[in-house]
């Protein structure tokens, strides 16, 4: 099956990271300039997306109310300090801008429950996000990051973390600390490695880790009984442990394009399992059938 079939079959399956990005017009009102915010008694949301800014005007940190902005979209290449000026912010936009670094400033907004850096060239994240404590959501897709501070186990309300298409080959030990993470998106990197401590991340529902370079999954991948998610197409497994036939939650594995020529033996315990996708691996015409008559209430894509 071509490769752009299979990721239509994913994205009718379950949409990775689709966060809303304008804020909500039912909580309170938006504001689009930030003349009217200025304007208004006390702004708390200011959409600033797609305005052409090269820099933030020092009047936004008079806006003290404001939970939400967005500069999504713009010429950004700093965030400037009257952002951090902002001691109510809960939400911050900055994707898609030309920034290179974020300021050791970021920690000064202690009530930021989502972090949005995707698309821009930030190679590693500030000490100071450690004083995140209240966030939830952490974008950092399409940068340069190299490695994740130590400090990120201190962010202990982390939720959804997404680093797909940077350049990480390690997380540190700290993440096993995030005990709340449901969602964790590390696609497009240089992982060689599934790290066992990884297996300490008990509610975690969601695992994509397609293209890597991944050759084995440990055997205590089962202690990840709530991931009903996994993503593994595009990387070099050749078996995977009979271990991961306990995850009873499982509905959607994706195993394309690596070195498998046999599943487990007892893969007909996945019974919450609904669809497998196992094309561009080598598996003989008797595994095939196996596979097939194994999970009878499962699609099963295969070549």
């Amino acid at each position: 099956m071509p490769y752009f079939k299979i990721k239509s079959i994913l994205i009718s399956l379950f949409a990775l990271g689709a966060y809303a990005q304008d804020g909500n017009p039912l909580q309170e009102k938006i504001y689009y300039t930030l003349p009217h915010a200025l304007e208004a008694e006390k702004a708390t949301q200011l959409n600033l997306r797609d305005k052409q800014l090269f820099t933030v005007p020092p009047e936004l940190g008079t806006l003290k109310d404001l939970k939400f902005l967005n500069l999504m979209r713009n010429d950004l290449e700093d965030v400037d300090r009257s952002v951090f000026k902002l001691k109510k912010l809960e939400v911050l936009i900055l994707q898609q801008n030309f920034l290179k670094y974020i300021p050791g400033d970021i920690g000064r907004l202690s009530n930021i429950i989502r972090l949005n850096v995707s698309v821009n060239s930030i190679s590693c994240l500030p000490q100071e996000i450690k004083n995140l404590k209240k966030m939830r959501y952490l974008h950092l897709s399409l940068n340069s990051i190299t490695s994740l501070p130590e400090v990120i186990g201190n962010c202990k309300e982390l939720e959804v973390l997404e680093a797909d298409n940077n350049q990480l080959s390690y997380l540190p030990c700290s993440i096993s600390l995030l005990k709340k993470l449901r969602i964790l998106n590390l696609s497009y990197n240089q992982f060689n490695e599934f790290d066992p401590q990884w297996a300490n991340l008990k509610e975690l529902s969601e695992l994509n880790m397609e293209f890597n370079q991944l050759k084995q999954l440990p055997p205590e991948i089962n202690s990840l009984e709530k991931l009903t998610i996994i993503m593994l197409n595009d990387n070099k497994l050749t078996a995977l442990p009979q271990s991961i036939s306990d995850l009873k939650e499982l509905r959607l594995l994706s195993l394309a394009n690596n070195n498998i020529t046999k599943l487990p033996d007892n893969i007909e315990k996945l019974t919450a399992l609904k669809t497998l996708i196992l094309t561009g691996n080598p598996l003989d015409v008797q595994e095939k059938t196996r596979i097939k008559k194994a999970l009878p209430g499962c699609k099963v894509y295969i070549d």
